[in-house]
């Protein structure tokens, strides 16, 4: 009986648990991966090198992908409501001879433009996620609230940094 009453406790833990994860997954602000952003349009590429103040966080190859919202937003400095940016972060590799090459993912940051889901932020959602995986999230509250105060920065440009090179 006692082996019983501990199943069905475990067995209601088991249930909580994946009733949490679930909701949690599906929650409203929450930012989907930018699922097949390296056919959108390229906006440009670029590398932090070892030099660089920002090595440790931004350091290697990144280049920088624009859904066809995000295009327009580029066109004429307003981002609308859909935009997405990400920017594909990978590591540098250097190799015997010298020669700098792409290395592993690091991270796929991705911005999207929803005024009424992130009024706070200027109208931006900010999201990473950690090397190849399409789940594994690295952006924390207070960390998405750093990225958007970097990003205060260019509020005339609708707080996007990177322009479409022609």
């Amino acid at each position: 009986m006692k082996l019983k009453h501990t199943l069905l406790v475990l067995l209601a833990f088991a249930a909580v648990l994946l009733i949490n994860a679930s909701s949690m997954k599906n929650a409203p602000n929450e930012i989907p991966y930018p699922e097949g952003y390296r056919a959108w349009t390229h906006i440009k590429s670029g590398m932090v090198g070892p030099k660089s103040p920002m090595f440790n966080k931004l350091g290697g190859f990144y280049h920088i992908y624009a859904n066809e919202k995000a295009m327009e937003g580029y066109r004429t400095g307003k981002f609308a409501n859909g935009s997405v940016i990400a920017f594909d972060r990978l590591e540098m590799v250097e190799n015997d001879n010298g020669q700098i090459a792409e290395g592993n993912r690091r991270l796929v940051d991705v911005m999207i433009k929803d005024t009424s889901k992130y009024d706070s932020t200027g109208g931006w959602g900010f999201e990473e996620f950690k090397g190849n995986s399409v789940t594994e999230r690295a952006v924390m509250h207070m960390v998405k609230k750093s990225c958007f105060n970097c990003h205060s920065q260019k509020a005339q440009n609708d707080f996007v940094f990177s322009q479409f090179r022609k």
